[in-house]
């Protein structure tokens, strides 16, 4: 029977690596960012008798996943095993060991293949290398989680309400919030479908205000997608409103409270600066222009009824957000494995990017320091020409790159939105995040691709 197996050691003591792992969300936190994967339901937690049901996608096949937690001792071990899936069998151990260092966590499995031998023979190297894969993730994910929790585990764990929350953005803050004991609920156009969802219609101007009364932080991530359809004067009329009126009910309807949160985390992005060729942009550098500088300028604006009755409100400028789940790099992976990895334009322009993780590292640096207000720069310190973006994910993924896409093309192709998006230049550092010495854990594009897409760096290479 194949036996996988992964340790490493954790610089925290058993119990909060083991707390850490039973808090709500902890499985979509662990959950590699490239692959597809659904929880259906779940019956209570890790302890003896918890249950879940998952739906999980193996190229173009979509399998059913319905695992038993069982071996539950606390601070040391617990187990789940597959009552059904799409292997023979599936048992899982977790056990989490006391080292002079910290915490020993190691993972085993024990599995079976479908088809006996001749399903091992086919499917082994592939079930083995994904694994190990996923498992090196699952490992760095907890170590840097619990760093950046601990950091202040001397502060009273929030109490948290995210607009957007369902959005790709908005899912792994909740789940990376609630693995750090803090307790988030969630804004829904839907009907409210638990005692933590707030129903809400920002275009009719619909919320309970004793509904969002009593919250430490309100996170404000909804919006129109930016990515969706060409920029008509129609569709911009839309996005901008979907920013600026949701933004400004919400701001209104926190400002009259009797209970108002401390903070208002209202998110925008580095557009706000326009086209600045190669110059140093920071949060002190005034709006630029054209259509992306408008609409941050103005959603940012929205905010201050919430300003004017005291709150503290932040506006965190997102860079180009890294993830192969969602965004940019989700845009150009195909293109680049298949060997067609391209830069656009001169490629000479500024990207100003960061890796997924650190945005969630920052949003809650700046929801846990209270004397940080305004606009705060997300990016990462090092900012790269679309040249060296393309190289180096070309080199990541062992595939050839730098076909130019001429900007007349990209014009053409993708309107003003691919002008705006693609061509334009924006060097912009997070001199607040620096300030406060909030430190990235993938500050190097490499290094951030490579945790990202799950993919090691070749012997000998240090980054």
């Amino acid at each position: 029977m194949p036996t996988f197996e992964h340790r490493s050691v954790l610089p925290f003591p058993p119990e909060e690596v083991f707390t850490w792992h039973g808090r709500p969300l902890a499985l979509e936190r662990l959950t590699p960012p490239w692959e597809r994967f659904r929880i259906d339901r779940r019956v209570g937690g890790i302890q003896d008798g918890g249950e879940v049901w998952i739906r999980q996608k193996f190229g173009p096949f979509w399998f059913r996943w319905h695992s038993r937690h069982s071996g539950y001792v606390e601070n040391r071990q617990f187990y789940d095993e597959a009552v059904e899936g799409p292997f023979t069998k599936w048992q899982h151990s977790h056990t989490f060991e006391t080292d002079p260092t910290g915490t020993r966590l190691q993972d085993r499995i024990e599995y079976g293949f479908p088809g006996g031998r001749l399903g091992e023979v086919i499917l082994g190297g592939t079930v083995g290398r994904s694994l190990q894969r996923a498992f090196r993730y699952r490992h760095a994910t907890t170590r840097e989680d619990l760093v950046r929790h601990l950091a202040f585990r001397g502060m009273t764990p929030l109490r948290v309400l995210i607009s957007g929350a369902s959005g790709f953005l908005g899912s792994n803050l909740t789940a990376f919030l609630s693995t750090g004991g803090h307790e988030v609920h969630h804004l829904v156009r839907r009907p409210a479908g638990g005692a933590r969802e707030v129903q809400w219609d920002p275009a009719l101007r619909r919320l309970d205000p004793s509904a969002v009364e009593g919250f430490d932080a309100v996170i404000h991530l909804s919006g129109g997608s930016l990515e969706r359809g060409r920029w008509t004067a129609s569709r911009k009329r839309a996005l901008l409103e979907s920013r600026t009126g949701s933004t400004r009910f919400l701001a209104e309807t926190l400002s009259r409270l009797d209970e108002p949160p401390r903070t208002l985390l209202s998110v925008s992005a580095v557009g706000f600066y326009g086209h600045r060729g190669d110059d140093v942009v920071t949060e002190t550098v005034q709006s630029g222009t054209g259509f992306l500088a408008e609409v941050c300028r103005e959603w940012e604006a929205a905010a201050d009824p919430a300003r004017s009755a005291g709150i503290r409100v932040l506006h965190p400028r997102l860079g180009v957000v890294l993830s192969p789940a969602a965004g940019y790099l989700r845009r150009l992976l195909p293109f680049f494995r298949m060997g067609f990895g391209m830069c656009f334009g001169t490629g000479r322009q500024w990207v100003s990017w960061v890796a997924l993780d650190d945005v969630l590292y920052a949003l809650h640096a700046l929801l846990m320091t209270e004397n940080l207000q305004g606009p705060v720069n997300v990016t990462s310190p090092t900012p790269v020409r679309n040249t060296d973006l393309a190289r180096t994910l070309g080199e990541v993924l062992r595939r050839p790159a730098g076909l130019p896409a001429p900007g007349v093309l990209v014009g053409l192709g993708l309107g003003e939105k691919g002008r705006e998006a693609l061509l334009k230049s924006t060097r912009a550092l997070p001199a607040k995040l620096t300030a406060i010495g909030h430190r990235f854990s993938y500050p190097g594009l490499e290094h951030a691709l490579r945790h990202g897409l799950g993919l090691q760096t070749p012997a000998g290479k240090a980054l």
